[in-house]
């Protein structure tokens, strides 16, 4: 089949589709990563050209059509304990700080499939087991994506072993995991019954969530407009508790969207406070 280079009003078709169904906002300069992202649908959908394809998109999309295409455009890079200080401040500040008897919820936005939410559901299991008597409430995890592919992976819990070596000690491997077939581990159900996991667009509303005392959205913002940055981190604000914590992707700031929040210097690590 043809996968031709997109024409300029086909580029900008799209571009103006992905932003506003999910956020996300594309380059001048970035045909080829659509033509080779959207390439493999064009069977599915009986298309002879990724431009063929967006027009049907944006005239007369089939049932699931939007998502599926939304799907093979997210970038689900992730990996377990992603930049370290996070889950080490979970344990030695916020834990102790947070633990007043009852539950503590966290909510790690854009979760892909899954290794964030497990990460801190691990943190969670080493800092009882360090601290006997210590989160009786214990901790509540809420995943969301947008994508409902990486959600019910997520559900699963459930990987290989690519993704078995990406931020994960064999120390925490033997302790948190079991081995199903040769090459696929899966999450113990002690750090699986912590979190939970559902579809979520960033842009749509949060409040069926609940509220939170931490939230996660880490390495996602970088790929948001600036207003519909300052729209998530309000939101974001909205479903937090009281002088609750937000952590954010190691190159991402709030600075110039919100003064809701103050930041915290944690050496290594930035981490934002609900004023």
């Amino acid at each position: 089949m043809s996968t031709q280079q997109l024409n300029a009003a086909e580029y900008e078709q799209f571009k103006e589709f992905l932003e506003r169904s999910c956020g996300l906002v594309l380059g001048d300069n970035k045909h080829y990563l659509v033509t080779s992202r959207l390439t493999g649908l064009l069977d599915e959908y009986r298309v002879g050209s990724v431009g063929e394809l967006i027009k049907l998109l944006v005239t007369r999309p089939p049932m699931g059509m939007k998502e599926r295409v939304i799907e093979a455009m997210t970038t689900n890079e992730t990996f377990w304990f992603r930049d370290g200080f996070p889950f080490d401040i979970l344990k030695s500040r916020l834990y102790p700080e947070l633990d007043q008897g009852g539950q503590i919820k966290i909510w790690s936005a854009a979760c892909s499939t899954g290794q964030e939410a497990y990460s801190i559901s691990m943190t969670a299991e080493e800092y009882r087991a360090a601290n006997p008597g210590k989160l009786r409430g214990d901790v509540r995890i809420v995943g969301t994506d947008i994508s409902p592919a990486v959600v019910r992976q997520a559900q699963q819990g459930r990987y290989d072993h690519l993704a078995m070596t990406r931020g994960l000690s064999p120390e925490r491997k033997q302790k948190f995991f079991r081995q199903v077939s040769e090459r696929e581990w899966e999450v113990l159900p002690q750090i699986k019954a912590r979190a939970s996991f559902r579809v979520l667009n960033l842009l749509e509303s949060y409040r069926a969530l609940g509220k939170f005392d931490i939230v996660f959205c880490r390495n996602v913002l970088i790929y948001f407009s600036a207003e519909n940055k300052k729209d998530i981190i309000e939101r974001i604000a909205g479903v937090l508790n009281p002088r609750g914590y937000l952590f954010l992707g190691a190159s991402e700031s709030i600075t110039s969207y919100s003064d809701a929040f103050e930041m915290i210097r944690c050496n290594p690590g930035v981490l934002y406070r609900l004023k």
